[in-house]
């Protein structure tokens, strides 16, 4: 991915340099085991979201972030994901004033092993997360590495996993998120999970979308880089962590959609570029 001429995002903030003081780290390493338990806790996020992290981690404070040390984003990853995140600035912004909207960007913090956000406090275990409630993507970006491992390698495979939370950065402002929150308190088990179904594929469709705009006006896409990032959507499909958890595969659990599901809304929006083509997956 050509990603180094892009312009850098003012709107990420580092707090890799402190440490969350709240709820208990979790940590992927050391031999044996770590790809297990890896499976299991990105599962644990996948398939139930920030609120079952809470649980799990035995945080669940809501209220202001607090604040780590920031450092200068000098370093490879830091540079990536802010190019990368004012990539979709500057594309959702043209499609927002297109549509006769404006568009507020979303914020995005970089942090290492946890965090504590406005949705509560997170472990870096389960993966990037976003939350409505201070309008904030969180990223420990040692979250690439885990999803190389998980078979989804590459640089536009992170750009897509940054792109999908942009996603739902993108349905809060379009008020999708609040609509679906509120059908869900009215449905039962399955049809909640179909809504949020729904609302996961759609990310990864505006996901597409943001990449197709992307590369027509800067050119960012190279050979192999589609594949990496349909490879990426496969290896976080609930299907596949399901089985990789030791679990069988039950769509009615299913909160993010399949690994094929998941590649065909990236696909979709790849290809046609257009927000309204997102709107089928039907949240």
């Amino acid at each position: 991915m050509r990603w180094r001429g892009l312009r850098r995002s003012s709107h990420v903030e580092d707090r890799r340099g402190g440490r969350a003081r709240a709820g208990i780290p979790i940590r992927i390493g050391g031999r044996g085991g770590g790809l297990a338990v890896l499976a299991i806790l990105v599962l644990v996020f996948f398939i139930g979201g920030p609120e079952a992290l809470n649980l799990l981690v035995g945080g669940g404070a809501t209220g202001p972030s607090t604040r780590g040390p920031s450092a200068p984003l000098d370093d490879e990853a830091g540079q990536f994901v802010a190019a990368v995140l004012g990539s979709t600035e500057d594309q959702w912004q043209r499609l927002f004033a297109e549509a006769g909207r404006d568009y507020a960007p979303p914020r995005l913090t970089l942090f290492a092993d946890a965090v504590q956000s406005a949705c509560g406090f997170a472990s870096s275990a389960v993966g990037p997360f976003y939350c409505a409630s201070d309008q904030r993507i969180y990223l420990d970006t040692s979250f690439f590495a885990d999803l190389a491992r998980m078979g989804g390698p590459g640089d536009f495979a992170q750009a897509y996993v940054i792109g999908h939370e942009v996603g739902h950065h993108v349905q809060n402002l379009l008020g999708t998120a609040a609509r679906v929150r509120s059908a869900q308190a009215a449905a039962g088990e399955r049809a909640a999970n179909r809504l949020q179904v729904a609302m996961e594929l759609q990310a990864d469709c505006y996901a597409g979308v943001w990449a197709h705009h992307a590369n027509r006006v800067d050119r960012v896409l190279e050979p192999g880089d589609i594949d990496e990032g349909l490879a990426a959507a496969a290896a976080i499909g609930d299907d596949r962590l399901q089985r990789n958890a030791g679990r069988s595969v039950t769509p009615d659990s299913f909160t993010h959609g399949s690994s094929a599901e998941r590649q065909r809304w990236l696909r979709i929006g790849l290809e046609t570029g257009t927000p309204a083509s997102c709107e089928e997956t039907g949240p």
